[in-house]
């Protein structure tokens, strides 16, 4: 499948111990089914993509007459969520539209994937004071002082105004935060599950869009094994050959 992403669902945390004994956080994530809802192409309209619908029990009720009648172009059934997504082209054979409009999406699409990106919405924590949202350090904590105040926000004469960006008390939460390069752990096809280790934001039961790592992290030297060719070793046996 050309799709590179999906749509999921945070089902929660838990934790795994690798062969050393050690334990890492992990997430799990119910990851589609999904549907391919629409294809976007480069000469029709500008770019390659996929749009594509998180295959869930949704009353019709709770649709609207043009989301009704996009999915009813192609007899597809109601879909919880709707996102687009890239579409990856092979370079062998150029081959862009391996995907179309009513192909099924699951998580078997990171098969052989080690790092994944996590998009949610974290969760809401109100009108927040500046210790909370910002990590301030606060002021005195005794002796009649207030310790969560903000203190000083700019100068009095000169430029008598504060700056924008100044970090203050208000909203916290319900931000669009992006989880980069997360490991995957494992992979059930059955059950439409995948693991990655770290946290992702959102609480559980929260909808997330799963991607395959768009930047994933270079391999540490000698990852590969005895095979691996480091550099300087190299160069310092190529000038001990030179003398």
């Amino acid at each position: 499948m050309a799709v590179t992403g999906i749509l999921g669902k945070k089902v929660g945390m838990t934790q795994l111990f690798d062969n050393n004994g050690e334990v890492h956080p992990a997430t799990v994530l119910k990851a589609g089914p999904c549907v391919i809802t629409q294809r976007k192409t480069a000469t029709r309209d500008g770019y390659d993509a996929a749009q594509i619908g998180l295959v869930e029990f949704v009353k019709q009720s709770r649709l609207s007459k043009a989301e009704l009648g996009h999915l009813g172009k192609n007899n597809l059934p109601p879909v919880r969520l709707l996102r687009e997504v890239d579409i990856e082209v092979e370079a062998a054979t150029g081959d862009g539209e391996k995907s179309k409009v009513g192909d099924r999406v699951l998580v078997d699409i990171f098969e052989g994937e080690k790092f994944v990106d996590v998009i949610g919405t974290s969760k809401g924590r109100g009108f927040a004071g500046v210790v909370k949202r910002h990590h301030f350090g606060g002021g005195p904590k005794s002796h009649g002082s207030m310790f969560q105040v903000t203190g000083s926000i700019g100068s009095s004469a000169f430029p008598s105004r504060v700056f924008k960006g100044m970090r203050m008390s208000g909203h916290m939460g319900t931000d669009r935060v992006t989880m980069r390069n997360l490991r995957v752990l494992g992979i059930d096809k059955e059950e439409n599950l995948l693991v990655v280790e770290g946290s992702v934001p959102g609480p559980n039961g929260g909808y997330v869009l799963i991607h395959k790592a768009k930047k994933p992290p270079r391999e540490r030297r000698g990852f590969a094994g005895a095979g691996t060719v480091d550099p300087l070793k190299a160069s310092k046996r190529q000038a001990g050959k030179k003398k």
